[in-house]
């Protein structure tokens, strides 16, 4: 079962979420969103971490623009422990920002990872001293335009999904003001994999042909996809995803929704010749075929070209 209704608190740490102090760590095209909509809706102490000082935020958002201060920080050394950290990085820049998780983090901090991928809780144990991780599914778009400058679009009926558990329901409380809206989800592990099917053939062809979503409209992309998603729905229901007959299908029918102009992460990576996140993404349904027994050619020669491509930008 999901909803995006919020459950009444149901523990000390979620009953009072009145003025907490947030930690969003980095601040691209996600977390320059997640930030910007925090502090704008004014409720909590947002802190950023970034690469570069920063002390103003613009955020083109649904309904209009709004020009925000921003608390930021550069230096990890810097940094006290905290209620909240949104871990906005790429997936591939978890160790990178390992730094400053050990600084924000504590016990009783909660870490939401708006990363992509299926290995959330994993992927940042061993910075987080004992912290506790939501993993958080990223459905809205955001763009970054300049350093201190981003825009927001919804994509979906739901820009956040999160477990349907004591911490997922915090999270969503945490958010409540900003123009986020959060599912929670009763099956999170196949809402993981439904995620990932579509950063499956998005990202990828995308950054390929260096052409936004648009690409997806031609007959012969159009087919490609939907070889790379057989293979990758086989390999998650052997992971424990509830996924349907028709799955193919329909993640290239939610794709079509999308608008055409609209690029991925790692298109824009790969135009500005940065290391692509293509492990947790494609790299992630490789490595869960070969657990399971099953062959993923397609996805492993996706693979192996944007691995070559990301190796040459480092």
């Amino acid at each position: 079962m999901e909803r995006t209704d919020v459950a009444p608190p149901d523990d000390g740490a979620a009953a009072n979420p009145d003025h907490l102090t947030v930690a969003v760590v980095g601040l691209g095209s996600i977390g320059g969103v997640a930030a910007g909509c925090l502090r704008d809706a004014d409720r909590h102490n947002i802190v950023a971490c970034a690469r570069r000082p920063l002390d103003h935020l613009t955020l083109e958002r649904p309904g209009g623009t709004a020009n925000v201060p921003l608390h930021a920080l550069t230096n990890p050394d810097d940094a006290k422990p905290v209620d909240w950290v949104l871990l906005c990085t790429k997936a591939h820049e978890t160790q990178s920002a390992g730094r400053w998780l050990q600084r924000l983090c504590q016990p009783t901090t909660r870490v939401a990872v708006l990363q992509n991928g299926i290995d959330h809780a994993a992927r940042v144990a061993p910075f987080i001293n004992g912290a506790t991780v939501v993993p958080a599914i990223v459905y809205y778009n955001g763009e970054r335009l300049a350093a201190d400058h981003v825009r927001f679009r919804h994509v979906t009926d739901h820009d956040l999904a999160v477990p349907d558990d004591a911490s997922g329901r915090a999270f969503a409380r945490l958010l409540e003001g900003t123009p986020f809206r959060v599912l929670l989800s009763g099956d999170f592990t196949t809402r993981m994999w439904r995620k990932l099917l579509i950063n499956a053939v998005a990202n990828p062809m995308t950054a390929l042909t260096r052409q936004r979503q648009s690409v997806l409209r031609r007959d012969d992309i159009y087919a490609l996809c939907v070889a790379v998603l057989d293979e990758a729905v086989a390999v998650g229901r052997a992971d424990g995803a509830d996924l349907t007959a028709d799955e193919t299908a329909q993640t290239l029918a939610t794709l079509l929704t999308y608008p055409p102009e609209v690029g991925t992460s790692m298109y824009f990576d790969c135009l500005a010749g940065r290391p692509l996140e293509i492990d947790a993404l494609t790299g992630a349904i490789v490595a869960a075929g070969e657990r399971h027994g099953i062959a993923t050619p397609l996805n492993r020669t996706l693979l192996t070209l944007l691995r070559a491509i990301s190796d040459a930008a480092k």
